[in-house]
């Protein structure tokens, strides 16, 4: 099995799940895009989302994948990701919830002060969902070493706060609701991620 992937064969797996899709969306960001990458989809096949995070661990600097002791995600879109990420690097996994709109650690999840932590997302936009979670890894006594995703759509502007590892950037045009192409404003808006915007 080869652990490297091009962009290319990245979205080869994307398009084969149908997950890379085209319409009006309204990102978690607030921001709104013609195109948006469903990873759910693409994660839905065990074995694509193995070949996907093994590809990515390949990627990580040997000195940073061996001080990783534990993946923590946030919950709903990284929990997937992040679960084969720790599978790939041999370690735990645990996800992070909002249930009072802040991100925790719950169902026993706990990390030992100091821990390493690999923060996983499925798709980094603004990066902010990526920094609450590395906020709360800090609150519950881990260390983030570097963030991790399978897709940067930020078109580079997400600045996280440690190294950040995607699989693939896409430069996928965002816009403000107020300020659509007409194109775009000619198409209704669906809101296919999981936070309420």
């Amino acid at each position: 099995m080869t652990t490297t992937m091009t962009d290319d064969d990245v979205l080869a797996e994307f398009r084969a799940a149908e997950a890379l899709l085209e319409g009006h969306f309204i990102l978690s960001s607030g921001l709104r895009s013609p195109r948006y990458l469903q990873c759910a989809r693409v994660l839905m096949d065990p074995a694509r989302g193995s070949r996907l995070a093994t590809a990515l661990a390949a990627r990580l600097p040997v000195e940073i994948r061996d001080s990783i002791a534990a993946v923590v995600s946030p919950a709903m879109g990284g929990v997937i990701a992040g679960h084969e990420m720790a599978r790939a690097l041999g370690v735990p996994a645990m996800f992070l919830e909002r249930p009072e709109g802040v991100f925790e650690l719950r169902r026993g999840f706990r990390l030992a002060p100091g821990t390493k932590v690999l923060m996983m997302e499925d798709v980094v936009t603004t990066g902010l969902s990526s920094r609450e979670a590395i906020a709360a890894i800090a609150r519950a006594g881990g260390e983030t070493v570097a963030a991790a995703a399978l897709v940067d759509r930020s078109n580079g502007t997400a600045e996280l706060g440690v190294p950040f590892f995607p699989l693939i950037r896409l430069d996928v045009p965002t816009y403000a609701a107020d300020s659509l192409p007409p194109e775009l404003a000619a198409i209704p808006a669906i809101k296919p991620g999981s936070r309420a915007a």
